[in-house]
């Protein structure tokens, strides 16, 4: 098969031609070329329609600008290379001079574009580059040379000044764009790259949206995990109190009934028997309510109600504690204040009296101990001043206290 390139023996490069094997010589200064049946491959990129020779230099066409699509024409460009140097025109009866038949032919700075070629340097381009631009791109205009330029910024002889053989012939530009054209065009650029921006901008800014629902998810389950076992740790500190209150209680019990037993061992009484009934009360409470003194009998009285109270709603401390804060705030305004008649008088039906005191077995009748009266057909709990008497509300004050501050308080 006849060699359709030639191919650089110190770098490897398919050259189609012997002129560019001489302008490849004269850059790298190779000199080692051999004849090939490997043709130089020719990828049309099918976008912008860019020949690529290399399979390294389709990768960078495609790095730049995001195309993809080539077609292999290399069968088509593939012809056989011819190895004669073209030859300068001498005259017929002139002697052939063998010496200066063997030299390479005269290379020169190819023909381009003064017009664009000046637009381009006042865009701040340097010579060499704007003039191997328009070379490369055909001189097809501006905007092209502009775009040869951007795709091969990173070419290691952008900046060398390119050169032809001298009977090269020129191609005619296309018409160059006129001031308003550019303008118009530099316009269009701008607008293509501000939506470029704001398209990147945005996809950013979803891209961080989608992060923080990320981390806000995240910080929501590990805030419910948190509260679930804090929840946990509540409950079983709770069972462990309930479990040594009632343990106390026991202890309590235990030792009343030691000392009882030994109460009756020390007055020689035989030990109580559990089933028989307890005589003995009655007849305490009997000598009790015998009692002459007035404050003692109501202050037993209170005690009651506020054990009663208490022991009906035990399941709920809290309701019971606030209960008892209640009363005591009551008689304590009245104690302080007997001539004010607000802290005297109180609104039965009024919400937040009925959620703490009025709703509560007790709570009304420890009121009714300390003096208040039921008027006005139910509406008011009312405390007349005459009727105020300091020792039975210190003796209430007194029964709140222990009440408040007993935790054993109601148990036994």
């Amino acid at each position: 098969m006849a060699g359709v390139s030639l191919k650089c023996g110190d770098c490897g490069a398919l050259l189609k031609s012997v002129e560019e094997a001489q302008e490849h010589a004269e850059l790298t200064s190779h000199s080692n070329f051999s004849e090939s049946t490997e043709a130089v491959l020719n990828l049309v990129c099918t976008t912008c329609g860019k020949p690529c020779r290399s399979k390294t230099e389709k990768d960078l066409h495609t790095k730049r600008t995001g195309h993809t699509e080539f077609v292999d024409k290399t069968s088509e460009a593939a012809k056989p290379i011819s190895l004669e140097v073209p030859k300068a025109p001498m005259e017929v009866d002139e002697p052939v001079n063998a010496s200066s038949s063997s030299q390479s032919e005269e290379m020169v700075v190819p023909e381009v574009s003064q017009s664009i070629l000046e637009e381009l340097e006042g865009m701040g381009f340097p010579k060499a580059r704007a003039i191997r631009a328009l070379h490369y791109s055909g001189n097809a205009g501006l905007e092209t040379a502009v775009n040869w330029i951007v795709e091969h910024e990173n070419d290691a002889d952008i900046d060398e000044m390119p050169m032809v053989p001298a009977n090269t012939k020129f191609e005619a530009p296309k018409p160059s764009l006129t001031p308003e054209e550019m303008k118009r065009k530099a316009q269009e650029l701008k607008e293509r790259a501000r939506k470029k921006k704001e398209e990147e901008e945005k996809r950013t800014e979803r891209e961080k949206e989608k992060e923080r629902i990320r981390i806000g998810k995240e910080l929501l389950e590990a805030k419910r995990i948190e509260d679930d076992n804090e929840r946990k740790r509540v409950i079983a500190l709770r069972k462990a109190e309930k479990e040594e209150e009632k343990r106390a209680r026991e202890k309590i019990r235990q030792k009343l009934e030691e000392d009882k037993a030994e109460r009756r061992r020390k007055l020689g009484l035989p030990a109580e028997d559990p089933a028989t009934a307890k005589p003995s009360a009655p007849v305490v409470e009997e000598k009790k309510s015998s009692l002459p003194v007035r404050p003692a009998t109501k202050a037993e009285q209170m005690r009651e109600c506020l054990r009663t109270l208490k022991q009906t709603h035990k399941d709920d401390d809290a309701k019971v504690k606030r209960a008892f804060q209640t009363l005591l705030t009551y008689i304590g305004n009245v104690a302080k204040s007997p001539n004010e008649e607000k802290f005297r008088k109180i609104r039965v039906t009024n919400q937040s009296f009925q959620d703490r005191v009025g709703s509560l077995k007790g709570g009304v009748e420890f009121l009714e101990l300390c003096g208040f009266e039921i008027i006005e057909g139910g509406e008011f709990l009312f405390l007349q001043r005459d009727k105020v008497e300091m020792a039975v509300l210190n003796s209430a004050g007194s029964e709140l206290n222990s009440a408040i501050n007993n935790p054993f308080f109601g148990v036994l």
